[in-house]
């Protein structure tokens, strides 16, 4: 054979014509070839040529052409604080994810402290909520004075385990907080089935997690109260934004007074309607904002499908590779959004060749990549909070002992998680089928070279 190093497109092309014939004289089906090994040649971080030289799909996407005029239109309005626009923003994202009522935000971070304050969450009670998430997930629930409960994470689909839930409910506990992480959908069928055994409520942290379904209802509308994010990096970006979602008219009333600095709204109005009615704040979404998340949001369905396209086939091609563990979605996901595509890296079965090494690997290759999150449950700000003056009146001591906190907040199968989960972004998705197949090259060129790589580590 020649020493060319051959993408795993152009091998298929050369042998296909040639072994295709040898193929049905087995018996054996021609789609095989395709996952037959191959020279996959000198890995780029020992000197070899790198497998991708092209870019990957640029995020933000923006179509001057049809986008502009509106955001445009905006601007020269003179018309920027909270009207008519955010209103259709409100009104298409409701209709989009199946609900009744859309209350655009700031940002995701806003959205989730206003639903839980609206749900009557804050000092003295307990939120149950997964250790592998954004910051912005547990500083909301500090926020509103709650205290944070650490739910273990299954490591197959990276969700809340909610076989762990029912040891973590205590007489304090007053909400779950699942969140659906990298657009992978939470078992909300089951997480329901226990809020309701237990009269808790129930805040769904959807900020990565844009059209994900099970059964076809989207995520956002199974509990109290849904929230999103549409910062830059989201799969609908808008800079920065939120929103929340919900059917309840009175609950969503009650948001939009909160929102707008208490002020009266609908249901939640005083004898006086010109009255503040409540000690809220200033979240309210720019009409520029809504702007562009409308643009945004005509491209959102077609990309959603090529996302969930190609992480299946990218999956696919990878799920056979010692050592590589996709994802696994919770049963009746009847579609994924795919904010991050993940999977775990076992070093056992690279020669021992670390995470970091693979991740580098990886990047030399053309492959940008990320080892995720950190473990939650272990930061500094958790110890710094209990310090605080506010969190000293609203609860008592024993509740106030980090140690202790420690003790009954571990996550190991998080832990372990944290260590191994490799993520690539939610725009390399976007691009053709060639593209993922240069990802599994890529992995599959490090596997068989591990041990030279280690050796070089």
């Amino acid at each position: 054979m020649s020493k060319r190093n051959y993408t795993r497109r152009e091998f298929v092309k050369q042998n296909s014509m040639a072994g295709l014939g040898a193929a049905v004289a087995m018996g054996v089906a021609p789609s095989i070839l395709a996952n037959c090994a191959t020279d996959t040649g000198i890995p780029a971080i020992l000197g070899g040529e790198k497998i991708r030289t092209k870019g990957w799909p640029v995020w933000p996407m923006w179509d001057k052409t049809i986008d502009e005029e509106p955001v445009l239109k905006v601007l020269r309005s003179g018309v920027w604080s909270r009207a008519g626009v955010v209103t259709e923003f409100e009104k298409k994202w409701a209709e989009t994810v199946g609900a009744r009522r859309c209350l655009a935000i700031v940002n995701g971070t806003n959205s989730l402290i206003a639903a839980m304050v609206q749900l009557g969450i804050g000092g003295g009670d307990e939120v149950l909520v997964p250790p592998y998430t954004f910051i912005a997930t547990v500083i909301a629930i500090l926020q509103t004075g709650a205290m944070p409960v650490f739910v273990d994470t299954d490591p197959e689909t990276f969700q809340i385990d909610h076989n762990k839930i029912e040891a973590k409910i205590t007489p304090r506990t007053k909400a779950i907080l699942p969140v659906h992480i990298l657009g992978l959908p939470a078992d909300m069928i089951k997480i329901m089935a226990i809020a309701k055994k237990h009269n808790l409520l129930v805040v769904e942290d959807a900020c990565q997690a844009w059209l994900a379904e099970i059964d076809h209802k989207k995520m956002g509308t199974f509990g109290n109260a849904g929230c999103f994010s549409f910062q830059n990096s989201k799969n609908i970006p808008i800079g920065e934004g939120g929103a929340i979602v919900s059917d309840d008219d009175e609950f969503m009333d009650r948001c939009y007074s909160y929102h707008n600095y208490g002020n009266p709204y609908g249901s939640y109005s005083g004898a006086v309607a010109s009255e503040t009615e409540m000690a809220g704040t200033k979240i309210r979404m720019t009409e520029y904002q809504a702007a562009i998340g409308l643009a945004q949001l005509t491209r959102l369905e077609a990309q959603t499908t090529i996302r969930n396209d190609n992480a299946g086939y990218l999956r696919s091609q990878i799920k056979s590779i010692p050592g590589i563990l996709p994802y696994k979605l919770n049963d009746k996901v009847t579609r994924a959004a795919f904010h991050l595509f993940p999977f775990r890296y076992k070093k056992e079965e690279f020669a021992g060749l670390s995470r970091d090494a693979f991740l580098k690997a990886l990047d030399a290759e053309g492959i940008p990549c990320s080892g995720g999150y950190t473990p939650l449950n272990k930061m500094a700000y958790l110890k710094n909070v209990m310090k605080t003056k506010n969190f000293q009146l609203m609860y008592p001591a024993e509740m106030l002992d980090y140690n202790k906190y420690m003790e009954q907040n571990q996550c190991p199968a998080n832990d372990q998680l944290c260590n191994e989960a490799v993520w690539f972004t939610q725009n390399m998705l976007l691009g053709e089928k060639s593209d993922m197949d240069d990802i599994a090259l890529a992995i599959e060129r490090i596997h068989k070279n591990a041990s030279k790589i280690k050796s070089k580590e």
